[in-house]
């Protein structure tokens, strides 16, 4: 575990350029390649399929998606004894390896959503307290850096970002911003989509997306591109739904502001939850959780 833990903490930094570049490029028409992401076989189409069966998708409850910047290592949550935890499955040049645990795991809470922004950092949630004083059970938003050695540097809580309510789900575009959900107050439902910029090195105060993208139910799960074209997010109890939770879509229209958001469509839901949308740092596949599994799709099918 250590050796994998080191190498990954030295791609993460070395090589989180070529991964930014590659993901400005529109290569969702072209062919799979395995020069960077060395994905599995059978590679999916217009069909979703599970992925890495046995491996990362097994009987326990599987769900996220979030490759290293060098496509060498697969971050996920698990849920098992209902507590989540972060693993990581690592290509060691012929398969996928047996997923291991996250080195700076909290044994007694839980932590999910691993993301990594643009910088190599890794962010995800967690319901730890964010010091001894803190007695809420709510989960939070954390950042850990890779270190030379292999380890991670302590979880820093986002203090400018998190509130006393749930706040989850970081995505990130190639310039920094973070978008993520919350169940905070003054929004327009149950949980709320919101983005903080990054200008100058410091998160902005979050800004709630609008009436557009945000209903009176939930909206939760965002996954941005890297270009911030288009945003994936979950949505529950919406009329055209198609399950328990589905996953809609947004782009930017006039005055860069985001259109109504639409239902993905019977391709990606499911009578079941889906949710936990991520694309892929080439472009090429989207992920998405669903019916206790991982599942992922060729991007040619998302809406253009």
């Amino acid at each position: 575990m250590k050796t994998i833990l080191r190498i990954a903490s030295i791609t993460v930094v070395a090589c989180f350029l070529l991964s930014n570049l590659s993901s400005c490029n529109d290569t969702s028409t072209q062919q799979p390649t395995v020069t960077a992401i060395p994905y599995p076989q059978p590679f999916p189409d217009s069909t979703a399929l599970i992925f890495l069966p046995g491996i990362v998708s097994k009987d326990s409850f599987d769900f996220n998606a979030a490759f290293s910047p060098d496509g060498r290592f697969y971050y996920f949550s698990r849920t098992m004894n209902k507590q989540s935890k972060i693993y990581v499955s690592h290509y060691n040049g012929t398969v996928w390896d047996e997923p291991v645990l996250l080195s700076n795991t909290e044994v007694t809470y839980s932590d999910a959503d691993p993301a990594f922004a643009p910088d190599g950092k890794l962010y995800f949630i967690s319901n730890r307290p964010k010091d001894q004083s803190d007695t809420l059970k709510d989960y939070d938003l954390y950042s850990t850096t890779p270190l030379p050695n292999g380890a991670w540097t302590k979880p820093e809580y986002l203090q400018n970002i998190n509130t006393d309510s749930n706040d989850y789900y970081a995505s990130f575009t190639t310039t920094g911003n973070l978008y993520f959900a919350s169940s905070r107050s003054g929004g327009f439902g149950k949980e709320d989509i919101y983005v903080s910029k990054l200008i100058n090195g410091q998160f902005t105060t979050p800004e709630n997306l609008g009436a557009a993208i945000n209903t009176p139910n939930s909206e939760f799960d965002p996954g941005i591109s890297a270009k911030e074209d288009i945003i994936i997010f979950a949505s529950s109890n919406r009329e055209d739904g198609f399950g328990a939770a589905d996953l809609y879509y947004s782009r930017p229209g006039a005055n860069n502001q985001w259109q109504p958001a639409v239902n993905l469509g019977p391709k990606f839901n499911t009578p079941a939850r889906d949710f936990c949308p991520y694309i892929s740092p080439d472009g090429q596949y989207f992920f998405f959780s669903s019916e206790r599994e991982i599942k992922w799709i060729s991007t040619r099918y998302l809406p253009k």
